[in-house]
């Protein structure tokens, strides 16, 4: 089976639909799908739930889809970058369920191995266990939280052979194999494909049974996130 497609709006044409459960890797703007985000912009789709990290940063990333108003529904751990997002929250424009950061991972990691459910204590006691089940084990108080299978998955790797196996490249890994694993349907962004057999079999980081479609990127942007400082006298 061909899994390779000319383009990214190619790999997205008959696969996206308005009001689907998408997830999106990266974190931050490392390792981010760029082509594929345009894509799915470029689609029109709308209504979307979409589940990341963050929202990129206003006018890249997810940010573009905010500003477009495609996405109804963000589930996130992070959203402390983009004025847009802030606005369209603070407004009742958006709607936002909050996850802590590990608890979102292993959402997508369980939902990638079949695991419709499962217990954690972060978030006892807090907003986030609002509305769910409790349960106690060994004399602690757990909250069960429910696995993520989204409709379309879009993934960012540094490389994939023809058969879909994938490496990813240092911290751009990050939510990328979980996010993979979990989607119904994984479209992958690579900078390089290279004929199958090419990866030392120990050099995959991802099978390529995860993988439905690829598509080539070979000149991303890769934007890096700089921390700013002010000065102050006498410092």
């Amino acid at each position: 089976m061909n899994k390779i497609y000319p383009s990214a709006g190619a790999a997205l044409d008959g696969l996206v639909k308005d009001g689907q459960l998408m997830a999106v890797g990266g974190f931050g703007l490392c390792g981010i799908p760029e082509a594929l985000i345009d894509a799915l912009r470029d689609s029109g789709v709308k209504d979307l739930t979409v589940i990341s990290n963050n929202a990129g940063v206003d006018g890249f990333g997810l940010g573009k889809l905010l500003e477009t108003r495609q996405i109804k529904r963000m589930i996130s751990s992070y959203v402390g970058e983009n004025k847009e997002f802030e606005r369209q929250f603070l407004a009742g424009e958006l709607e936002l369920e909050f996850t802590p950061q590990g608890t979102l991972a292993e959402k997508l990691r369980a939902g990638g191995a079949g695991i419709p459910a499962f217990f954690t204590r972060t978030g006892v006691g807090t907003v986030v266990a609002e509305g769910k089940e409790l349960r106690e084990f060994d004399g602690q108080t757990y909250v069960m939280e429910r696995s993520l299978v989204p409709d379309v998955s879009l993934v960012k790797a540094w490389r994939a052979d023809k058969s879909g196996n994938l490496q990813f490249r240092l911290t751009a890994r990050n939510f990328n194999p979980a996010v993979a694993m979990a989607g119904k349907v994984t479209v992958v962004e690579v900078e390089e494909i290279v004929e199958t057999g090419a990866f030392e079999p120990d050099s995959v980081h991802l099978a390529g049974i995860y993988v439905h479609r690829i598509v080539l990127n070979a000149q991303p942007e890769k934007r890096i996130e700089k921390r700013t400082l002010t000065e102050r006298a006498g410092v």
